[in-house]
């Protein structure tokens, strides 16, 4: 969103039960705010601004419940800040893309996810790193030992040297308060010799001789101030209100669906609204209405492909349709410059927040039967678009984790999807995240098999764990899931694609290894040579635990990305 200025920490210490802070891809400069005055915290994501300066050696210290640690991509400097490695809870660390240098430390603790790529370390990778994939330490020109290929020689020669001087001196140390040990017990025996003759003597000839680390406060306020619709519109559209008709809620707003009853824009605007967020096609509030119901806004715009009779008729397309795997809109608003959009409220909420943002109670229920029902469930809700919207080019159009809510039971629910009828193509070509396809970068065109693309992407990024970079603008950040995925099957390394918290599921690896070799023929760069919807769905429906399934999977994938494109 291309925030910048100053972070308020102390707002935030408010929030007593914050746990989860993203500010990525933003302009944020400046060094790293007090964050570590949040020690209840388990995920900082800053990724992508221009943040500079060293970190202080004991800025973590009291953030002792942080798990996942996002500092890609700005300027930080200097060494890693040594208190990072007394971090028990941490998994997940990444620094690539800055200029931190010096030794990476040792992290006595388990790691699951890092990376330190491109930056200035030095010196040997510490053998509690050394199991990651070389990915995670290119870019360091003075780096070596596993798991990249470089030795370290020189390094060892000089350490071997440091010790063997260190060992020279301790040695003639030693040796030398040896000598004068030596030399001081020789001394004292002269001496009480010669103090024994002196008694002796005197014996003989003369006389004898005597001798010791509470709810967050939620800003709400009416979506007309949130900045939903203009007040002019608004006191137009309360002068027209017609309750009861089902074609038409009160105040122009058009119900197409009345599964949540019929409301009319003056409930909208009385109730309390908060922001959710800015999606690729615009921004999104949750309104809770006097009747209880919640729903979201979406405020959109660049909707002018058709006049308002035929956005009209493609809305209540859309809205007559019914599956379990769907979410359908409920009403809408029309303006020429804008529209909203109405859905009902999911609350437990997008599948990329379950996926990266902080899981906690949710975490141990992403295991992997959870996982493969919601995979089935995407593909179940694909295939009908597909069938119901198969005269649009593109069915979805935007298929991604975060247009992907999570009912109660783990269902999967499909939203923004048919906006292709009604998106003005150059905006289309920007935010619908169809667009992203090879053909659609390349050639301009897109297809419903571009629809297959983002369904693949969806199934690599739940088995791997990972966030697509496909799903940022400027390219930095994320995991390229394609070309890792893509790289690892031909070097036959697919157990290490899959996310440690479903890959000790050992009994169910037939089934994720079945999914992954369809999330690859899903991503294809040719579309011809990608599964069809109906294809892909026919696959995972037949995914069951018998022997020598996936090598019949592999097989398949291996013809089908030699063969040559369709014509």
């Amino acid at each position: 969103m291309e925030l910048r200025g100053e972070i308020d920490i102390s707002a935030l210490e408010e929030l007593k039960d914050l746990r989860s802070i993203g500010f990525s891809n933003n302009s944020f400069t400046g060094p790293i705010p007090e964050f570590n005055r949040l020690g209840a915290l388990k995920a900082l994501y800053l990724t992508g601004n221009t943040f500079s300066g060293e970190i202080g050696g004991e800025y973590f210290v009291r953030m002792e419940s942080l798990k996942k640690l996002w500092l890609g991509h700005n300027k930080f400097t200097g060494p890693v800040p040594i208190s990072l490695t007394r971090l028990l809870n941490l998994k997940e660390l990444h620094l690539e893309g800055n200029e931190f240098s010096g030794k990476i430390p040792n992290f006595d603790h388990s790691l699951k996810d890092i990376n330190f790529s491109k930056n200035k370390f030095v010196g040997q990778i510490p053998p509690s790193l050394a199991t990651f994939n070389t990915s995670s330490f290119e870019g360091n020109e003075a780096l070596c030992g596993k798991p990249l290929a470089k030795e370290c020689p020189e390094e060892t020669s000089i350490e071997q040297t440091k010790l063997q001087d260190r060992s020279t001196v301790i040695f003639a140390t030693v040796v030398l308060v040896g000598v004068i040990v030596m030399l001081l017990v020789a001394t004292i025996v002269v001496i009480k010799r010669r103090k024994t003759f002196d008694v002796l003597g005197s014996e003989a000839f003369d006389e004898p001789i005597g001798m010791r680390i509470a709810a967050p406060s939620t800003s709400r306020k009416p979506i007309e101030a949130a900045g939903a619709i203009s007040s002019r519109s608004v006191t137009s559209s309360r002068k027209g209100s017609q309750h009861g008709n089902k074609g038409a809620g009160a105040g122009d707003l058009i119900v197409v669906n009345d599964k949540r009853g019929v409301f009319g824009l003056p409930d909208l605007m009385k109730a309390a609204a908060e922001v959710l967020g800015n999606g690729s096609l615009g921004s999104a509030y949750k309104a809770v209405m006097t009747n209880g119901v919640a729903v979201v806004v979406k405020r959109m715009r660049d909707m002018n492909k058709v006049a308002k009779d035929g956005f009209d008729m493609e809305l209540r397309r859309l809205g007559a349709l019914h599956h379990r795997n769907i979410l359908t809109p409920l009403a809408y608003h029309y303006r020429k410059e804008e529209k909203l959009v109405v859905y009902e409220y999911v609350p437990r909420g997008s599948l990329l927040f379950l996926l990266h943002g902080d899981r906690g109670s949710c975490q141990a229920e992403l295991d992997w039967p959870t996982r493969l029902k919601i995979i089935h469930g995407i593909a179940r809700g694909m295939a009908f678009l597909h069938t119901e919207l198969a005269s649009y080019n593109l069915p979805h159009g935007n298929l991604k984790s975060s247009n992907i809510f999570l009912g109660s039971d783990y269902e999967p629910l499909l939203s923004d999807y048919g906006f292709w009828s009604v998106v003005n193509p150059t905006q289309a070509a920007q935010a619908m995240f169809a667009y992203k396809a090879p053909e659609a970068t390349e050639y301009h065109f897109a297809s419903p098999k571009s629809d297959v693309y983002c369904f693949g992407i969806v199934i690599l990024e739940i088995l791997t764990g990972k966030f697509p970079s496909q799903y940022l603008h400027n390219g930095t950040g994320g995991t390229d899931v394609v070309q890792w995925v893509l790289s690892a099957l031909l070097e036959g390394k697919e157990t290490e694609l899959f996310d440690p918290e479903i890959a000790s599921a050992s009994e169910s690896y037939n089934e994720m290894e079945q999914l992954l070799y369809i999330g690859a023929a899903c991503v294809e760069q040719s579309p011809e040579k990608r599964l069809s919807m109906r294809d892909a769905v026919r696959k995972i429906e037949e995914i069951q635990v018998f022997e020598g399934r996936a090598p019949t999977l592999k097989e398949e994938y291996a013809k089908l990305s030699s063969s040559p494109p369709m014509m």
